[in-house]
């Protein structure tokens, strides 16, 4: 070997190309297998936290539906408007008796002891209260037929008027729940709302007892006009 060759040999070898070529070598990860790797584990995470937030959502917390709780009905306030069918047909509404005082007595059931006589005794004091310039109006969940029903077996005269729906029940705060016999269920809690002639509300009857109810009621609408 001439001394020309063993000079350019170990330049070869530890000269420009090898030092490209391991440049090469180190950039090709980083320029194309580093991004890529990213960009899937971005997409993973993309995928995953919508399926993980919406299994959240989805699962129960107590395997109940929870019904929010209705305001009760303040004295003071004015009262909620309603428009409602009546036994007879026809329909009433709050407007009906602007200008006037009315007295509301929810009722659980029609043709039930206990609301037989309530409505019996209203019916009964039905002059005294137009006297004093107050009208009065029965108020349940019954259909108008039984509604009906209920007038003709009892002779009731004050009007009946039906909330199948219950929308004018829960915005006087009169429909929740009950228990009997060691059940509970959702009904109408017996209440009496007397109105003003404005329109706002001047007193409630909560849990009403039926004995003597609708005579504490006329005594409360005269004393109005003292």
């Amino acid at each position: 070997m001439s001394k020309r060759t063993r000079k350019e040999s170990p330049k070869t070898r530890s000269g420009a190309a090898p030092r490209a070529e391991s440049s090469k070598s180190v950039q090709t990860p980083l320029s194309k297998a580093h991004p890529a790797s990213a960009g899937k584990a971005k997409k993973r995470t993309a995928k995953a936290t919508p399926v993980a937030a919406n299994s959240a959502a989805r699962k129960p917390s107590s395997g109940k539906t929870k019904v929010p709780a209705q305001p009760a009905l303040i004295e003071g306030l004015r009262a909620p408007a309603f428009r409602l069918p009546r036994d007879g047909g026809g329909t009433i509404s709050l407007a009906d008796f602007a200008g006037e005082n009315l007295v509301l007595f929810f009722y659980p059931r029609a043709d039930t002891p206990g609301c037989t006589r309530e409505a019996i005794d209203f019916t009964r004091l039905s002059s005294a209260f137009a006297e004093n310039q107050c009208a009065v109006l029965g108020v349940s969940a019954d259909p108008p037929k039984a509604q009906e029903a209920f007038r003709d077996k009892h002779q009731l005269v004050t009007p009946l008027i039906s909330d199948e729906p219950h929308e004018m029940l829960r915005a006087y705060g009169v429909w929740g729940e009950k228990s009997m016999y060691g059940k509970t269920f959702q009904g109408i809690l017996r209440t009496t709302v007397l109105i003003g002639r404005d329109g706002l509300v001047i007193r409630i009857w909560r849990n009403v007892r039926v004995d003597g109810h609708a005579d504490v009621v006329l005594a409360a609408v005269r004393a109005l006009a003292l």
